[in-house]
């Protein structure tokens, strides 16, 4: 088990990573601190995708002194999927912060349970 864990040491912080930003994001309660906790969450996402796309001991997908051979490159799929992931996670964490800054202004908290009770408030009054 050890020596499995010393060669796969990257999957089990990207493992760690992501049990951290997933309690981080059931266990808050405030919003700022729920996508701080998505963004752990997608940059262990990111890391997992990483460690699984590199292999040791092969070139970046460029061709160069004319080797041609599929075997001697790094699959650029994964790369590819973490630089698109994080162009979509940082359009989604613009679109969550201003969507807590109105939160903000309109209740004056961050706080989840305080905002819902206070949207309960403005429900049954109309």
């Amino acid at each position: 088990m050890g020596a499995n864990l010393i060669a796969n040491y990257g999957e089990a912080v990207a493992m760690i990573l992501f049990g951290i930003g997933f309690s981080n994001l059931l266990l808050q309660k405030n919003l700022i601190k729920k996508i701080i906790g998505l963004n752990i969450m997608d940059t262990a996402t990111y890391l997992f995708l990483a460690e699984k796309g590199y292999i040791e001991g092969r070139l970046a997908p460029i061709v160069v002194n004319d080797i041609r051979s599929a075997e001697a490159y790094i699959n650029p799929v994964p790369s590819g999927l973490v630089l698109t992931g994080i162009v979509v996670s940082v359009s989604v964490s613009a679109l969550m912060l201003s969507l807590t800054i109105r939160l903000y202004r309109r209740y004056h908290t961050l706080d989840i349970d305080k905002i819902s009770t206070l949207l309960k408030k403005d429900e049954s009054m109309i």
